[in-house]
């Protein structure tokens, strides 16, 4: 009545079966000889796993070691049986088991039973002995029970063999269990669906993650299951094979989804060997070890992260793909509710089938291969069509053959394309069904060579492919003020725009050269332009969209890491970009870019730089300016505009006055006109020295910190650390140095969760911040140490000097981690470096930072003093 696992290959001289039939006559040292008789046994497995032995053979071996350490355990400690039955259930019971996977047991007890004293024994020994048993004991009746009400339990149930005992149990249990007495094909495949969509919701429903799941995540051998428990309970077979056998899927969809659950479990085998735990996820701390045992040894070690990543992206989006057309059949099969959805003829070529759209006739893409194409224009134009039948789906997958060269070049049918990228809804939706189906990488050869392409960083979240398709959301959302509050202001610049098309279309191609070497920008540039050759396209909006490409950097570079109250840069950047039909186009798609590369990272701020730089550009391609910088009468037209808003105020104008000429010319000029007037309005309200005032900027999404203060080395390194302390991010910073040796300092900072401080934190800043000023006090935090996941991407820093000015430019950029700014704050401090300006960007993990600095007489530093100051920085950042 057992069902014992056979022996595989892999598991030969694993075990010392004669050692354990010894064990069972003489348990006193059981725990130890079982867990030397298992880490023996690894070891030859882990040794099979680096020959290449066949993954299959390896978890049943595993499965095989550990049910006969299980069996002497139990035949040691439970001669007899006590009417007890020993089960094996899970993964341990379908016989599939990895180096540190749990064995699953239920211990079977007759109704009217207690487990008996040894029970407690044979637990511990297996604990003992690190064999991972996740036990339960029960009756046949209380299985029943929990069955009816978790669908899990039902599925670990049904996947039970029993181990140990005369299995009259064993039997009861399954019998009341089975697919007859509870949970009937339909409503255990309604049940497990529901269960796998809030899995994947854990997981923000894509397969697209940094630190992926193997088993649980979307695409993951949880999803391959899920498959394989539907086809056991709907028909009966313990094997995907089933599928083939009943028409559910073709040969070659079964040898794709067992070549993917192959490709998964030596992922997973490699990763718990390299924890040394149960470890289910590819974090950063294995990606490197994963790579190497995968055979990418490339010198440049992200260079081999990123190529076993995207082998293992390109299996999961496979297991994504058959696991949603599987599905879909089984809820053709299974669900009669889907029956009362519409079935009705579209056209020649296309029907509905109860809500899914399906082709007429089977050979329609060979006949026709546009309708490769067409269909998606169908999908677009109706919006309650559900889906596409799994039958064409599949149909389309076997078809892709048919998108060659010479469809690619022929006008008709690529202007389809431009069509569906023409209509008014469902672009995206479509984008993204080609994507899953095949059909745009077929269409665009470049976009197959980054699907599933990961960068390794923290600053890009989604592979490629995703990240632009990402883009194109987020420009559709523009289109439609979806979301005011984060696009206002884009979807107010994207009403201007005559064929949204182009931006589309530029979004497309803007990364798809990622990964081959040289400027992507440039590469994608000339991919456009061969793209839209064959395309019904005016000349002018293919050049536009070449130019996006090429382009797609410049705005938010600019933004986020040039000084952009400054009219020079402004003026650059105008004279680049050339007209404002480009400077629309450019704006919109920079925010969808920006909030595209990872969740989060589109904030108010953000949105105000890029605003800022758009209306100041605007206003130049108009003609308000003549491109001649005039700083003096820039700092004259702040001055006014603070002097009306004072004396609106009530303050006297000889006291605001006085107070303006105070501040040289090239801090007035990096400031707005609220900003001068809030700090003059909070200098003349208060005699106090030194001074802190905090005030949050709603439109911006940030807060802004004023200290006015009698100027002190140290004092940037004393603000610096309180922001520290606190875990605020600066965004940026302006010093300046007033004539009576008083320091004039703005900074504009976000919280943790990147918002505006709240009223609470605020004031204790004020709090803290002004009495450390008051005393003086200078001394350094402890270092803060690195999070987990920044460890894996810290990069030597690079620094470097410019003293040819007035003063010397300091540029830093290294990796952003807790507590930078005090300490780049200490190192100036330990130089006897005066900070008079700083500029603060943040792209992901990586800081690019500005300070114009000076020796303590205001002159630029001395070669000695750059190299001394480089010294004390690489002691800070580069330890």
């Amino acid at each position: 009545m057992t069902d014992r696992l056979l022996a595989p290959p892999a598991s030969r001289n694993c075990l010392d079966l004669q050692a354990l039939e010894r064990l069972r006559r003489h348990p006193e040292s059981l725990s130890r000889e079982l867990a030397e008789a298992r880490r023996g046994a690894d070891a030859r497995l882990a040794e099979a796993f680096a020959r290449g032995t066949d993954i299959r053979e390896l978890v049943q071996a595993r499965a095989w070691v550990i049910e006969q350490l299980v069996l002497a355990a139990w035949d040691a400690l439970l001669p007899g049986g006590d009417e007890l039955e020993l089960v094996a259930a899970g993964g341990f019971g379908r016989g599939e088991l990895h180096p540190h996977s749990d064995a699953d047991l239920l211990i079977l007890l007759p109704e009217d039973g207690a487990p008996p004293p040894a029970l407690e024994d044979f637990v511990r020994v297996l604990w003992d002995a690190d064999l991972h048993p996740g036990h339960g004991v029960r009756t046949v009746s209380e299985c029943i029970e929990q069955a009816v009400e978790d669908v899990g339990v039902a599925t670990n149930l049904m996947e039970s063999r029993l181990l140990a005992g005369e299995g009259v149990l064993f039997t009861a249990m399954r019998t009341g269990t089975s697919s007859s007495r509870i949970w009937p094909a339909d409503d255990f495949f309604a049940a497990k669906f529901a269960e796998q969509e809030q899995r994947h919701e854990q997981f923000e429903d894509t397969v697209y993650n940094l630190e992926p799941d193997v088993k649980n995540g979307p695409g993951g051998l949880r999803d391959i299951q899920m498959i394989a428990w539907v086809t056991r309970r709907h028909f009966g077979t313990s094997t995907l094979h089933g599928l083939v056998e009943h028409d559910f899927m073709t040969e070659r969809e079964h040898e794709e989804l067992v070549e993917a659950r192959s490709h998964l479990w030596r992922v997973r085998w490699a990763l718990h060997e390299i924890a040394g735990r149960a470890e289910e996820r590819l974090l950063f701390d294995y990606q490197h070890k994963l790579a190497e045992v995968f055979g990418h040894h490339d010198p440049d070690r992200n260079e081999a992260v990123e190529a076993f990543m995207q082998g293992y992206y390109r299996t999961v989006m496979k297991v994504e793909r058959l696991n949603e057309q599987l599905l879909q059949i089984f809820e053709e099969e299974l669900l009669v509710g889907r029956k009362h959805l519409p079935s009705a003829t579209i056209d020649a070529d296309f029907r509905l089938h109860h809500g899914y759209l399906e082709v007429v006739d089977d050979h329609a893409f060979v006949r026709r291969p546009e309708l490769l194409l067409r269909l998606f224009l169908v999908l677009a134009d109706n919006e309650e069509i559900r889906g596409v039948r799994a039958s064409t789906i599949r149909l389309i997958r076997e078809h892709l053959y048919l998108i060659d060269e010479a469809y690619r070049r022929d006008p008709e049918r690529m202007n389809l394309f431009l069509e569906l990228l023409r209509r008014p809804r469902r672009i995206y939706s479509q984008l993204e069904r080609m994507s899953r189906y095949g059909v745009l990488a077929a269409l665009i050869p470049g976009f197959a060579d980054v699907t599933g392409r990961m960068q390794f960083d923290l600053f890009h979240v989604y592979t490629v492919d995703q990240h632009i398709l990402f883009v194109v959301r987020n420009l559709r959302r523009i289109a439609r003020d979806r979301y005011p509050d984060s696009f206002g202001r884009a979807t107010e610049v994207f009403a201007d725009i005559e064929r949204p098309e182009v931006l589309y279309l530029a979004a497309l191609f803007h990364d798809i050269a990622k990964g081959r070497g040289g400027d992507h920008s440039e590469l994608g540039a000339g991919d456009a332009r061969a793209f839209l050759a064959p395309l019904d396209i005016d000349e002018g909006d293919a050049e536009l969209v070449a130019w996006l490409v090429e382009e797609h950097l410049l705005m938010s570079m600019t933004a986020q890491r040039r000084d952009i109250s400054d009219p020079a840069v402004v003026d650059a950047f105008a004279d680049r970009v050339g007209s404002l039909r480009r400077l629309r186009h450019l704006f919109v798609l920079t925010v969808a870019d920006i909030a595209a590369t990872r969740p989060k990272l589109w904030n108010s701020w953000k949105d105000s730089l890029l605003w800022d730089l758009f209306q100041a550009t605007r206003r130049r391609l108009d003609g308000d300016g003549d491109g001649d910088v005039d700083r003096a009468g820039l700092a004259e037209a702040l001055r006014s505009a603070a002097r009306d808003r004072l004396g609106s105020d009530g303050f006297d104008a000889d006291v605001v006055e006085t107070a303006l000429q105070r501040l040289p010319e090239s801090a007035l000029v990096r400031l707005d006109a609220d900003q001068l007037a809030w700090t003059i309005r909070c200098v003349l309200e208060s005699d106090d020295l030194p001074l802190v005032r905090c005030r949050g900027r709603e439109a911006r999404g940030i807060t802004e910190v004023f200290i006015y203060a009698e100027d002190f080395d140290g004092l940037f390194a004393t603000a610096a650390r309180e922001f520290d302390r606190m875990e605020l991010n600066v965004l940026a910073a302006r010093v300046a140095t007033l004539e009576g040796g008083r320091s004039w300092d703005l900074f504009q900072l976000m919280d943790a969760n990147g918002g505006r401080l709240n009223e609470s934190d605020a004031a204790r800043l004020v709090e803290e911040l002004g009495g450390q000023l008051r005393r003086r006090d200078i001394r350094a935090l402890p270092a803060r140490p690195i999070p987990r996941r920044l460890r894996h991407f810290m990069t030597r820093s690079e620094i470097g000097f410019d003293a040819s000015g007035a003063l010397t430019r300091m540029e830093i950029a290294t990796t952003d981690r807790p507590g930078l700014l005090s300490a780049i704050a200490e190192a100036l401090l330990a130089a006897d470096a005066r900070l008079h300006d700083a500029r603060i960007a943040t792209f992901g993990q990586r800081v690019e930072d500005v300070f114009m600095i000076s020796d303590t007489e205001g002159r630029p530093l001395s070669e000695e003093a750059c190299r001394r100051l480089e010294a004390l920085l690489r002691e800070r950042l580069d330890p």
